[in-house]
């Protein structure tokens, strides 16, 4: 067996992903990628995973957590910090909207590299806003 290298995720691979990932949302995501709003397809994956959320579908949600983690862990730079910076960013509000298990469990199932953002995160955010 040959050993591939995988290629770096860019936007638009991230995109086609998403796209698979999440079939409910394939119309708006389509539509957003043809505006090359790659921002706005995370958007909207945090929108649908903050629906599930109130439907209490915690195993679906870390499926979904642990797919954006793959392609957080492929993903260039800019993958990377939209990631960062729009769908990590978006565990706090999960937080304050999820019943205190759910949180608990939604936080044990999500990958140990989305943990670490989160929690330097929030660290940053209690330095500079005191929240």
């Amino acid at each position: 067996m040959m050993n591939v290298q995988m290629q770096t995720i860019n936007q638009k691979i991230a995109i086609e992903y998403l796209k698979f990932f999440y079939p409910p949302l394939r119309n708006e995501i389509t539509q957003l990628s043809v505006q090359d709003n790659f921002a706005g397809a995370i958007q909207a994956t945090i929108n649908y995973l903050k629906d599930l959320l109130l439907e209490s579908k915690i195993n679906i949600i870390a499926h979904h957590i642990k797919l954006m983690d793959w392609i957080y862990r492929n993903g260039n730079s800019y993958v990377r910090d939209i990631i960062e910076n729009l769908f990590v960013r978006s565990f706090e509000s999960f937080k304050k909207h999820a019943k205190i298990g759910d949180w608990k469990l939604l936080y044990q199932y999500m990958p140990v590299s989305f943990q670490v953002i989160y929690n330097d995160q929030r660290k940053q955010d209690k330095i500079f806003f005191g929240k």
